[in-house]
């Protein structure tokens, strides 16, 4: 496969605030991502997971250079995925906030027996072996082999949309429903 260069002259792509603008607009499902590379617990909220393959089970998910985990994400062999339930918008503000203890109190977590953290009262989890990390632009690109998951199927997803946490108001069937009687 060949790759076009940029012709001399042109612009190498839209501007960031442009860019930003337009995801805005475009809603994500919202994960906590956790783990241990040794150095004691770290995690990250995202909205970049991204199923890749179901065979082999590969997902991915992006962290910024210069976010607070990356060092952790850079060397850790596995890590967890949470996602999480529409009433969780505080966990997700929490691992979204830089230069705290994420873990400390209220956070409710344990360690898996296979040693990663997994935060309590999630909608779900996916439990990951790190397969590689790649370059891509200011982040890095972490490709995931799924090892073990957990779901809750009676909950409903936080999402983030235009700056914002929102989630899905489930449907009641119309046939369910109970006439009103005066």
């Amino acid at each position: 496969m060949t790759v076009a260069a940029v012709p001399p002259g042109s612009s190498p792509g839209i501007a960031q605030d442009r860019f930003r603008q337009a995801f805005r607009r475009h809603p994500a499902g919202v994960v906590v991502v956790t783990l241990d590379a040794g150095r004691g617990p770290a995690g990250f909220t995202a909205t970049s997971l991204t199923s890749l393959s179901p065979a082999p089970p590969l997902v991915s998910f992006a962290i910024a250079d210069t976010a607070s985990s990356w060092p952790h994400v850079e060397s850790a062999e596995t890590a967890v995925v949470h996602f999480l339930g529409a009433e969780q918008e505080p966990l997700a503000r929490r691992f979204a906030t830089s230069g705290i203890d994420r873990f400390a109190k209220p956070t409710s977590w344990r360690r898996l027996p296979t040693g990663e953290p997994v935060l309590d009262g999630v909608a779900g989890r996916l439990r990951l072996g790190v397969e590689r990390r790649i370059p891509a632009g200011d982040h890095h690109i972490v490709v995931c082999r799924v090892l073990d998951s957990w779901l809750d199927a009676d909950r409903d997803p936080l999402l983030y949309h235009d700056g914002a946490y929102h989630s899905l108001r489930t449907r009641t069937d119309i046939s369910d429903a109970q006439p009103h009687v005066a």
